[in-house]
C-alpha cells in the first residue's frame, strides 16, 4: 500500500478536481446556473452574472456563499436561521467545527443574486453584512443580534434599515478624512456604508425594487410610448394634450431614471453588430432611451420576463426567457460574449486556485513528515502532489489568460498567483535535483502562502480587471512584469530555503553536514537566478516606462523597490564570493531578502504616491509588518552563538564544517564554505 501512496493521493485529488467540471446540479426547477452564465459588462470587461454575484458577495460578506442554517446559541438547536431567530432571540451561530454530521444549506452567489434582484424581501433577511468593530456594533445597537462565526458578526439588511441615518451621517464625515488617517472605527463605517450601497445597486439593477410585476409594467409602458410622446410634444408646443397618456409615460420613466442612476452591471447589450461592442447600458438607461427610439430593446423585455416569472414562481416561463435570450445573442452576433460568459462561469465553478491551496498544504504536510521518519514514500507522494498542483495552477493561469487575452500578470492579485506558480516550479526543480524534501517543503509552503494572499486580495473586487490604462500593453505585460515577478519568486524561494536551514539548525539535530551544504548550494544558485531575472525585469521596466511615460527612470517608489532587490541580490553574491560571509551569513542575508522583496512587492504600493500606486491597503500593511518582524526574528536566531544551535551542541564543528578542515575565511559565524573559492597570490 505504501508503494502505491505516491500515485494514489494525486489520483484522488485529480478526481476531486474533475468532479467540479460537471454541470452544477440544480436544486430547483429554475435554471439558476444558466442565469449565471448570461454575459454582462462591468469594470470594462464582459463577464458572466455569476462573476458579478461572486465578486459582490466577496466585497460585502468576505466569502462566496451565504449560510442558511446553523445553531441557536445557548440551546444549540439546529435549523434554518430565520426560524431559529423567531424561536430563540439572541445571537445565532454557524456550524461548529465539531458538528461533522451537520451539512448546512448555503446560497451560491448566483442564487443569492437572483434573490437580491427579484425577491429582495427574502434577500433582506440573509446574514451577509459583516460588522466586526465593537464600537460600531454598539453605535448601531446590534448587540444580541445577527449570527456569529469565529468572532465575526453578520447582520441582515433589515437589521440595519433603522440605522441608515446614523451611517449616512458618519459616512459623510469620514469621506472628508484622508483614508490613511482614518481610525479602525471609521474604516469599519466606510466598509459597511460601501457594502450597503453595493447591495442597493444590485437590488435596482434588474428592475425597480418596488416593481411587483415588471413584465406587465413594461408592456404597459411600451403601449404608452407613442401616445405619451405625442402628449409630451403637444404640451411643449402649447397644444391640448392627454394627461392620462402623459402620466402613463412619465410615471414609469421616473422609476427607470432611478434605475439608470444606481444600477450596477450593464446588462443590456448594444442593439446589434453595427454598434460598438463596448456600448452596453444598464436597464434604466436603455428604457429611458425608448421614447426617443420609439421601441424597446428586446433584452429589456426578456429581463422583465425573468423578473416576473421568478417572483411568481413560474420556472417554465423563467427558463423560456433564458432560452429566448440565448437565441437573441446568437442571432445578433453576440455569440463570443455568450461563450465567454459560459467559460468564465465554468472557471468560477472549478476554483482552481482554491484547490491548489488544499493540494499544496497536503504536500507540505507529507514533505515535513518525511523528515521525521525519512520515508521516501512520503517524499515521493509530496512531489507528485506538487506536480499535479502545478499542472492545475498552470491551467488556472492559462485559463485566465485566454479569458481576457492578457499575459498572466495584470494586477496585484495575478502577481500573487504568478509568484506562487514560479515558486512551485523552482521548488520542484530543487527537489528533482536533491531529493531531500526541502524543495517540496518550500514549494508547498510558499505556494500556499501566496495563494492565501491572492484570496485576500480578491476581496477588493474583480480580479480580472486591468489595474491601470497606462499598463494596457500586452507585449510589456508579457515581458517586464512576468520576468520581474519571477525575480520575486526566486528571492522568496531563497529566503524560505534559508528559513529551513535556520529552523532545522536551531531547533533540531537534523542539519547535518550534507544537508547544510546542499542548502547552501540551493540558496546560492537561486540567488543567482533571482539576480538575473530581477535585473533584466528592471531594465525591461525602464524601456516600458520610456515608451509609456517618456522617461526611462523617474525614481518612482516602485522603480526604487525593484532596484533594491537587484542591489541586495548583488550584495549577497559579492559577500559570499568574497568570503565575507559563509553559510550562516548567506542564510541571514537571504532571509533579509524576503524583507526587501515584500517591501518592493507590497510596501511601495501602500505609500499612496507614484505612477505605480495601487492604493493603500491597511489590512495588508498589518500582515506585512508581522511578516517583517518574523524575518528579523529568524535573522536573530541565525546569528546566535553555536551553543544555542541544537545541531551543533552534540558536535564541535559547524553544520557544514569538515572535522579535518577548519574554516578558511573569516566572516559571519557559519561553517564550511561549500562554494569554490577564488585563487590568487
Amino acid at each position: 500500500m505504501n508503494k502505491k501512496l505516491h500515485w494514489l493521493l494525486p489520483a484522488l485529488m485529480a478526481l476531486w478536481v474533475l468532479s467540479a467540471t460537471r454541470p452544477p446540479k440544480e436544486r430547483t426547477a429554475f435554471q439558476t446556473a444558466e442565469f449565471g452564465r448570461l454575459p454582462t459588462l462591468l469594470n470594462g470587461r464582459v463577464q458572466p452574472l455569476d462573476s458579478v454575484a461572486l465578486n459582490a458577495l466577496l466585497q460585502i460578506r468576505g466569502n462566496t456563499s451565504v449560510p442558511l442554517e446553523g445553531n441557536a446559541g445557548n440551546d444549540a438547536a439546529w435549523g434554518d436561521f430565520l426560524e431559529l431567530r423567531d424561536k430563540y432571540p439572541g445571537t445565532l451561530e454557524v456550524r461548529k467545527w465539531w458538528q461533522f454530521s451537520k451539512h448546512p444549506k448555503r446560497l451560491k452567489p448566483v442564487s443569492w443574486l437572483l434573490e437580491v434582484a427579484f425577491k429582495p424581501e427574502l434577500a433582506d433577511n440573509r446574514f451577509i453584512f459583516l460588522v466586526h468593530h465593537p464600537e460600531l456594533i454598539s453605535e448601531l445597537k446590534l448587540q444580541n443580534q445577527g449570527i456569529e462565526n469565529s468572532g465575526l458578526h453578520y447582520y441582515t439588511f433589515n437589521d440595519l434599515t433603522n440605522h441608515f441615518g446614523v451611517l449616512e451621517q458618519q459616512a459623510s464625515r469620514i469621506q472628508k478624512i484622508d483614508p490613511q488617517a482614518r481610525t479602525p472605527f471609521e474604516k469599519s463605517v466606510g466598509k459597511l456604508h460601501f457594502s450597503l450601497g453595493l447591495y442597493h445597486r444590485l437590488r435596482n439593477s434588474f428592475r425597480h425594487e418596488k416593481s411587483e410585476d415588471p413584465s406587465r409594467q413594461l408592456a404597459a409602458f411600451e403601449k404608452a410610448l407613442v401616445p405619451g410622446v405625442e402628449a409630451v410634444r403637444n404640451r411643449e408646443g402649447g397644444k391640448d394634450y392627454s394627461k392620462e397618456d402623459l402620466d402613463a409615460l412619465m410615471d414609469p420613466l421616473n422609476q427607470y431614471d432611478m434605475v439608470a442612476r444606481v444600477a450596477y452591471p450593464l446588462i443590456i447589450p448594444p442593439p446589434g453588430a453595427d454598434h460598438s461592442r463596448d456600448a452596453w447600458s444598464n436597464l434604466g438607461t436603455s428604457l429611458l432611451q425608448a421614447p426617443r427610439a420609439g421601441v424597446l430593446h428586446p433584452v429589456t423585455k426578456i429581463y422583465a420576463s425573468l423578473a416576473s416569472s421568478f417572483r411568481q414562481e413560474k420556472p417554465e416561463d423563467f427558463n423560456k426567457a433564458l432560452s429566448d435570450y440565448r437565441q437573441w445573442l446568437t442571432a445578433n452576433s453576440f455569440l463570443a460574449e455568450a461563450q465567454k460568459g459560459r467559460r468564465e462561469f465554468a472557471f468560477n465553478q472549478l476554483q482552481p486556485f482554491y484547490k491548489c491551496m488544499v493540494i499544496y498544504v497536503l504536500a507540505l504536510v507529507l514533505a515535513c513528515a518525511s523528515w521525521f521518519n525519512w520515508s521516501q514514500t512520503l517524499n515521493r507522494t509530496a512531489f507528485w502532489l506538487l506536480g499535479f498542483g502545478l499542472i492545475l495552477h498552470t491551467g488556472g493561469l492559462v485559463f485566465r489568460m485566454v479569458l481576457e487575452g492578457r499575459p498572466p500578470v495584470t494586477n496585484l492579485y495575478s502577481s500573487a498567483i504568478f509568484v506562487g506558480w514560479g515558486t512551485v516550479v523552482l521548488g520542484l526543480i530543487l527537489e528533482r535535483l536533491y531529493r531531500n524534501g526541502i524543495g517540496s517543503v518550500v514549494a508547498g509552503l510558499v505556494g500556499f502562502i501566496t495563494l492565501i494572499i491572492a484570496h485576500h486580495l480578491s476581496m477588493d473586487g474583480d480580479t480580472m480587471e486591468m489595474l491601470r490604462a497606462v499598463l494596457d500593453t500586452n507585449f510589456w505585460l508579457a515581458t517586464h512584469v512576468v520576468v520581474i515577478t519571477l525575480g520575486y519568486s526566486s528571492t522568496f524561494v531563497a529566503g524560505f530555503l534559508a528559513t529551513i536551514y535556520i529552523l532545522r539548525g536551531v531547533f533540531t539535530k537534523s542539519l547535518t553536514r550534507d544537508v547544510a551544504q546542499s542548502l547552501g548550494r540551493m540558496v546560492y544558485g537561486v540567488v543567482c537566478f533571482a539576480t538575473l531575472f530581477s535585473f533584466v525585469g528592471t531594465v525591461l521596466g525602464g524601456i516600458w516606462a520610456d515608451q509609456s511615460w517618456g522617461r526611462f527612470w523617474g525614481w518612482d517608489p516602485k522603480e526604487n523597490g525593484a532596484l533594491l532587490i537587484v542591489i541586495w541580490c548583488a550584495v549577497v553574491l559579492h559577500a559570499r564570493w568574497g568570503g565575507l560571509i559563509k553559510e550562516r551569513g548567506l542564510m541571514a542575508m537571504a532571509v533579509f531578502g524576503n524583507v526587501v522583496t515584500s517591501f518592493s512587492w507590497f510596501g511601495v504600493n501602500m505609500l499612496g504616491v507614484g505612477l505605480h500606486n495601487y492604493g493603500f491597503m491597511e489590512a495588508v500593511f498589518q500582515w506585512l509588518a508581522i511578516f517583517v518582524v518574523s524575518q528579523l526574528i529568524l535573522i536573530g536566531l541565525c546569528l546566535m552563538p553555536d551553543r544555542f544551535w541544537a545541531s551543533l551542541r552534540s558536535s564541535s564543528q559547524s553544520p557544514g564544517q569538515s572535522p579535518s578542515r577548519p574554516p578558511s575565511r573569516p566572516g559571519i559565524s557559519g561553517g564550511h564554505d561549500s562554494l569554490p573559492q577564488p585563487t590568487g597570490k
